[in-house]
């Protein structure tokens, strides 16, 4: 009977056991990792998008950032700060040595910060390539994002009486001061400084919950014991695309378009500037589209700009509505395929977009006219593509003339108006007949005239 008893107890509580394992399977925590471990830019920017996108598929419980950069371009860690602010999943960061500029942005948009000892965050001025400060709009601007960043996480009010005191979990104005160094904060920063965080100091003002050593070290603070890490991986075409949406990349691009077209015209037929400009074309339209970025109507501004612009050279000779409408049109169409507008309403673009977008495309058509006007020149005078273009030159001297010259000797001749001369006409020297102009009036036919010049093959004439 105790056989019998153990067994259907074992039947018991075997299919409790099961279900017990599967549930604290399905209870176990996913975390979905991604780093920024390079410099903030285009690429940045796709792979956050794909991360985010990833982990919403999947259903992850966090988002944890590695990040460890000096920063990059401010366009693109806005997005990424955005992105961040916007996200469903709670998004922390673990900074493993720097949050410079870009990366202090996209990191105190996070829900927790956690930094490795000797560590750094701050410094968000906003600077050229060459390192110098730009001017204050561009800081004004990085100002306000960094200071509504900090403020997006609240704040605590503490009411006393009529005094009513906010306990900001991340201080708006401490934010502020890594921008801007006239920003004075008793025991924190003086005047003339940009603000930079040790660990020790971000934690003690409040812009670091704490140190780590590790991602591991991470994910043990925030209490996940059960877990599933998963790791997003770039993939070939996402880097591709990061490369070719980049604004510099943009604004070669750029270059090559206007300057494929400069060199075609420069020397009809020749065909491969021509087609240089048609492949730029084609790579700096296509990640735009596929994005959304480039709408349909954009790209066909673009074309059109093009065909005016053909039609102005070729068959309306000078320059007039024509030309102009084509190059405005391009030039519109190249600044809208870069900023996510709608139509004409530019409400949701930020006004960096607009203002970097403006810049590329300003900065490739002038660069494209800098740079091809005297490079044409030498390429098609003395350069590889000088047998391209016809060098020749047929000197008079030799014998190379499109007119006949031998009335020129009967300067000072006499001769008769063969017909009435108004001015043009016909006359009669030794017993030949040549075509003449009259200098002066009218000469009717039959009166006696002289040659007094010759000049573009034609014969002058006087009456007598």
């Amino acid at each position: 009977m105790n056989k019998y008893l153990f067994f259907s107890l074992l039947l018991f509580f075997i299919p409790l056991g099961l279900f017990a394992q599967s549930d604290s399977v399905v209870q176990q925590a996913v975390i979905y990792k991604y780093d920024i471990k390079r410099e903030i830019g285009s690429t940045s920017w796709i792979h956050t998008q794909n991360a985010f996108e990833e982990a919403n598929e999947i259903n992850a419980d966090v988002i944890l950032l590695h990040l460890n950069t000096y920063g990059g371009q401010v366009i693109f860690a806005d997005s990424i700060r955005t992105k961040i602010l916007n996200s469903d999943i709670p998004v922390h960061v673990f900074i493993d040595n720097n949050a410079a500029s870009a990366g202090a942005l996209i990191s105190i948009a996070c829900d927790s910060i956690y930094m490795r000892p000797g560590a750094n965050i701050g410094a968000a001025t906003v600077v050229n390539q060459s390192g110098e400060k730009m001017p204050d709009k561009y800081q004004s601007y990085m100002r306000s994002t960094i200071r509504a960043t900090a403020e997006a996480h609240g704040h605590d009010t503490i009411i006393n009486g009529k005094d009513t005191t906010y306990i900001w979990k991340r201080d708006p104005h401490i934010a502020e001061a890594m921008v801007d160094e006239s920003i004075y904060i008793a025991g924190i920063i003086d005047t003339g400084k940009i603000l930079t965080f040790t660990t020790n100091e971000a934690i003690k003002n409040g812009f670091c919950e704490g140190k780590a050593e590790s991602i591991k070290e991470v994910i043990d603070i925030l209490g996940y014991k059960e877990y599933q890490l998963i790791t997003y991986k770039p993939t070939f075409y996402s880097g591709l695309k990061g490369f070719l949406t980049n604004p510099i990349f943009h604004g070669i691009l750029i270059l090559i378009i206007i300057g494929g077209l400069y060199f075609e015209l420069q020397s009809p037929g020749v065909g491969f500037p021509l087609l240089a400009s048609g492949i730029a074309a084609v790579l700096y339209f296509a990640p735009l589209y596929i994005d959304g970025l480039a709408a349909n109507w954009e790209i066909i501004l673009f074309v059109i700009g093009i065909v005016l612009i053909a039609l102005e050279i070729f068959v309306v000779p000078g320059f007039g509505i024509t030309g102009i409408s084509g190059i405005i049109l391009v030039f519109t169409g190249l600044t809208l395929s870069l900023v996510d507008n709608v139509i004409f309403d530019f409400s949701g673009v930020p006004a960096v977009e607009l203002l970097m977008a403006l810049i590329i495309v300003s900065a490739g058509t002038f660069l494209s006219f800098l740079i091809g006007i005297p490079l044409s020149q030498k390429l098609f005078s003395s350069g590889p593509l000088a047998k391209v273009a016809l060098q020749t030159t047929q000197d008079i001297n030799e014998g190379y003339i499109s007119v006949d010259s031998e009335p020129a000797h009967l300067v000072d001749a006499t001769g008769i108006a063969q017909t009435k001369l108004r001015p043009s006409g016909k006359v009669i020297i030794n017993e030949e007949s040549y075509d003449a102009v009259a200098e002066i009036g009218m000469i009717d036919k039959g009166e006696n005239i002289k040659v007094t010049r010759y000049a573009s093959g034609q014969l002058y004439v006087v009456k007598i």
